[in-house]
């Protein structure tokens, strides 16, 4: 038997780190807004005829084995952590060999990981037959992830994973719901551009100290998380009425904000790069993730995508070819067939 998935990243426009509990429940209509990207992660799994089990890393170029799924329960650490305590979750019995592979750059904040987490649990699933639904997977991928960056994970990244297009992502008291947003996949190409800057320090580790100093009273950082959640759901407008200038304006502000909560959340290239593409035409723009470096999303009119992406190039960074992926986690399964010879 052989199943495999591929499940995009994803690109933040307004509201993240909101959606890391329990932030959201101190702000009023949390919610955060999103789109899937067509920078695959994928997982391919073939079972064996024993039962040994190794696991393999294209991107990371790294792999190790196991003997047996009691010798990877007993393990005292992993080479591969997520896709170990993934296969450690699920259980399935005997061998198989398994490949994953993301096509986002190391720290690029477009939620490689989480993506990656989403491909690989969906091919276990099927492997195993258990048949969780896909919103229980996002709770389980999410709780295991913690405990891998052993810091507290947030819920967006895992959503255009799971269903592709355009989201807004609503955070309540009543729990976690994604709601589809009309906006046009073919439109939304022409107005972004989506640059690579580089490595940046661990994004799980940057939100932790924001919600620390959330959690902890730091009123000024209170009061930044208090415009967050309000530009987020004016994003969230300004994409269903199909308003640009404002759906710039905001992320401009949302920038802002998060600046303040963490001035390390920028660097000097991505300072650079906002100040050129702006002269080039760009409406807005604004790190992916929690920052630091990795990649940095533009809002450009359709005309200036060009000359904003030759902007970024000539100040040092990489254009990543980008458009909206349509759809989520895709799930391929194959059965070996015996034949009989007379």
């Amino acid at each position: 038997m052989r199943v495999t998935t591929k499940a995009p990243c994803r690109v933040d426009l307004a509201g993240a780190t909101l959606d890391i509990w329990p932030l959201y429940l101190f702000h009023d209509d949390a919610v955060t807004v999103n789109f899937a990207v067509n920078r695959y992660t994928s997982c391919d799994i073939s079972t064996r005829p024993d039962g040994r089990i190794t696991l393999t890393s294209r991107d990371l170029g790294a792999s190790e084995s196991f003997e047996s799924l009691d010798e990877l329960r007993a393990a005292p650490k992993y080479k591969l952590a997520l896709l170990a305590l993934l296969v450690k979750f699920f259980a399935p019995e005997g061998g198989f060999d398994m490949v994953s592979h993301s096509e986002a750059p190391a720290g690029a904040g477009i939620s490689g990981s989480s993506a990656l987490m989403i491909s690989v649990a969906s091919a276990l699933n099927k492997l195993t037959g258990i048949g969780y639904k896909i919103e229980k997977l996002r709770e389980i991928v999410q709780n295991i992830e913690a405990q891998v960056i052993r810091v507290p994970t947030g819920a967006q990244d895992y959503y255009p994973a799971m269903y592709g297009g355009v989201s807004a992502i609503e955070l309540s008291p009543a729990g976690i719901t994604r709601h589809k947003l009309a906006v046009s996949a073919e439109e939304l190409d022409q107005r972004f551009v989506l640059a690579y800057t580089g490595v940046p320090r661990n994004s799980g580790i940057n939100n932790w100290e924001v919600m620390k100093a959330h959690i902890d009273g730091d009123k000024a950082v209170h009061g930044n998380f208090t415009t967050i959640a309000s530009m987020a759901c004016g994003m969230r407008r300004a994409l269903d009425a199909h308003n640009w200038e404002e759906a710039a304006r905001l992320m401009r502000e949302d920038w802002a904000s998060r600046r303040r909560n963490i001035p390390t959340i920028s660097t000097d290239l991505i300072d650079n790069l906002i100040e050129v593409t702006r002269n080039a035409g760009s409406t807005a723009g604004k790190v992916c993730g929690a920052g630091g470096g990795g990649c940095v999303v533009f809002l450009v009119e359709p005309e200036a995508k060009a000359r904003v992406a030759a902007a970024v190039k000539a100040a040092g960074a990489e254009v990543l070819d980008a458009k909206v992926a349509p759809k989520g986690v895709q799930i391929k399964v194959t059965q070996s067939v015996k034949t009989r010879h007379a």
